[in-house]
């Protein structure tokens, strides 16, 4: 049985900001630069294989956390958000010409303009996750997280999600099953016992 362990990048400017970074290659600010250095992986995930998006917060985000450098692959990199990237969500909703459109309304065909469906972007992760081998972290985004564990989870980005994602936590999915266990596991703090 092999397991992948999905874990969100820290914090950036950007997204303290309310900003949607996607491809834009935003580094994690000082804080989250601080409060990831005082954490690490759990057993058995400290020694699993380490990937990586390969846009700076992510990597980043992987070396402190692990105490080591990831691969990166590009299937991880974040949903292309187009025309919308660099923009408020608050900002796209109030105005109702944007089309942009809350996630419980977006089926797995909605796409921002220029950017990228999330039919689109499990099309380019299958293929990674097809030839997983051993159990693996990856550090990645959002959006990734998203394709990944409503495929898991049999959500159809219609109506509620059945997982909340948040940071410092691992989310695991059984790659020969596709299915999601049903708590993510916290990173520990930097000299706490497992």
């Amino acid at each position: 049985m092999t397991q992948l362990a999905l874990l969100r990048h820290g914090h950036t400017h950007w997204n303290r900001a309310g900003r949607i970074q996607g491809r834009s290659d935003i580094p994690l600010d000082d804080q989250a630069r601080t409060e990831l250095s005082a954490t690490r992986l759990p057993e058995p995930w400290e020694s699993a294989d380490l990937w990586s998006s390969p846009l700076l917060r992510a990597s980043e985000t992987a070396r402190l956390v692990a105490g080591r450098e990831p691969q990166t692959k590009g299937a991880l990199t974040e949903m292309n958000w187009g025309d919308w990237e660099g923009q408020r969500g608050v900002d796209l909703i109030a105005d109702p010409d944007s089309g942009y459109r809350h996630i419980e309304d977006w089926s797995w065909n909605f796409r921002p303009p220029n950017g990228e469906s999330p039919a689109e972007v499990w099309n380019r992760l299958k293929p990674w996750l097809d030839g997983l081998k051993s159990d693996t972290v990856a550090v990645c985004h959002i959006g990734i997280m998203r394709v990944i564990l409503a495929r898991a989870w049999g959500w159809n980005f219609d109506g509620p999600a059945p997982f909340k994602i948040k940071r410092n936590r691992l989310y695991i999915v059984d790659m020969t099953t596709l299915t999601p266990l049903p708590e993510p596991i916290r990173l520990l703090k930097t000299g706490a016992s497992q």
